[in-house]
């Protein structure tokens, strides 16, 4: 991650002087072939930004085995470019409290987002960040996720050796590197044998062709079929599930759709690529999508409650046509641009989201941790950077991870306010004002005053 200025050449001895007039001459028209054929590259050729430098392949870390748990999980998040192990060591242990108090996922990609090139040239693996990642998240009681995506750059058209990070989330592999894609994915299985859950590439990352207007399912189906393939031969129990596309809709859709509602209308476009994909896989553990609960024309519609209604939506017509694969909510969305929300409006509105994905069957949905590194306002961050402060939505992560793990029965509770949206089991039951005045309302045969967007957990029977 470290930018190196290529300055590592060996000094070589003086030449004679004629000898040296020669080479001179021979470089000189070298030169001007290599110049012509850069020349000659499309514009859109990597430039590189990153150079490696040989290091030593380093041990794969011993890593503590993931807790035994009863259920699976649902929630948890994923680790961005800045997280605990950026921080001071006293943040680094009160991050670990608080992701490690209740066990949850914990996902991290590959390349970027906070870790180096795995493999900067062909068969030179950089594991370090990753191992680095990897030992905090074993650290705080993680059920391990590994996202694979990044690629390096010369499984893309760019320079062995070099890693340009501005194109590193706009570029896929070529289908001539797949399987080399698949190689590294082997890779990073052999060193993390604790890691049993994958999910191949980011949001179709490089799969969109202009010429069509349309994603390249194909291509994507075609290196996740040898990503998927080759895992298993490292482990069968390895589960691994695609097609990790962005579902994302309109308030106005410019193009008919199958999926509609209130909260808008889904691009068919992404529904055509997950069909596809569903039709042509190797095989699959799980199925995988993110989106927001914003349209990209008009914001939350018909307001930023009743929108997240769109992800139980979802959620039910990948279960219906995947054959009820697991659904895996690998990232997703509530806020709209320049919000100016408060944060107990911001938790509340993610509280009702979490609703909907225990109510429509979601089995894993991973908060996407928008961590900052200098101090100050984080917005929907798990905790404050710099003095590790828990924030809201660590309190709400792990509540519902704890209360609402996959799997559990869900129990009828009512309202009296339709304000107040409810999920209970058969031991707790969570509250969530969606007004900003305080309300008071029967829930569960109780009565309860909640202040502006409050979200109140009670037991319930025995």
């Amino acid at each position: 991650m470290i930018p190196t200025d290529g300055r590592h050449a060996r000094r070589r001895s003086p030449w004679p002087l004629a000898l040296g007039a020669g080479i001179l001459a021979v470089v000189l028209v070298a030169g001007i072939m290599v110049y012509a054929s850069v020349r000659s590259k499309p514009r859109t050729a990597f430039v590189g930004g990153e150079v490696a430098t040989k290091v030593p392949t380093s041990p794969a870390p011993e890593l503590e085995q993931p807790p035994a748990l009863e259920s699976w999980p649902r929630w948890g998040v994923t680790h961005t470019q800045f997280s605990a192990d950026n921080e001071p060591q006293d943040v680094v242990e009160q991050a670990r409290g608080v992701l490690g108090r209740v066990p949850m996922l914990q996902n991290q990609h590959i390349m970027g987002w906070g870790v180096g090139n795995p493999e900067p040239s062909p068969g030179q693996f950089y594991f370090r960040d990753l191992d680095r990642r990897l030992k905090f998240m074993a650290s705080s009681r993680a059920v391990p996720v590994i996202t694979l995506c990044c690629a390096p750059d010369w499984m893309k058209g760019g320079q062995a050796g070099r890693t340009d990070w501005s194109k590193n989330h706009t570029v896929a592999p070529e289908p001539e590197h797949f399987d080399d894609f698949a190689k590294l994915a082997v890779q990073v299985a052999k060193q993390y044998p604790t890691v049993k859950h994958y999910m191949v590439w980011n949001e179709f990352k490089g799969f969109w062709d202009p010429a069509t207007n349309q994603w390249d399912a194909r291509g994507y189906t075609e290196m996740y079929n040898k990503v998927y393939t080759a895992l298993k031969k490292v482990n069968k129990d390895i589960q691994v599930g695609g097609p990790y596309i962005p579902v994302e809709s309109n308030a106005r859709s410019p193009r008919p759709s199958e999926l509609k509602g209130p909260w808008g209308t889904i691009d068919q476009r992404a529904l055509e690529a997950i069909e596809y994909w569903i039709a042509n896989k190797k095989g699959a553990d799980f199925i995988v999508v993110d989106g927001a609960s914003m349209t990209n024309d008009k914001g939350n519609v018909p307001d930023d409650f009743a929108a997240q209604a769109k992800f139980s939506a979802i959620t039910t017509w990948l279960r219906e046509k995947s054959d009820n694969l697991p659904v895996w909510w690998a990232e997703w969305y509530v806020e709209p641009e320049n919000s100016g929300w408060s944060e107990k409006k911001r938790t509340a509105v993610q509280a009702t989201a979490l609703m909907e994905f225990a109510r429509s069957g979601v089995t894993t949905a991973l908060y996407w941790n928008p961590q900052q590194k200098e101090a100050g306002e984080c917005a929907g961050c798990l905790w404050a950077p710099k003095s590790g402060d828990e924030m809201p939505m660590a309190g709400l992560l792990s509540g519902f991870t704890k209360w609402f793990p996959s799997g559990v029965a869900l129990a009828e509770v009512q309202s009296s306010d339709e304000r107040v949206k409810v999920l209970g089991q058969e031991r707790q039951v969570v509250m969530v004002n969606t007004s900003d005045e305080q309300v008071t309302a029967t829930v569960d045969g109780r009565q309860v005053t909640l202040a502006p967007y409050e979200i109140k957990w009670s037991g319930r029977g025995t």
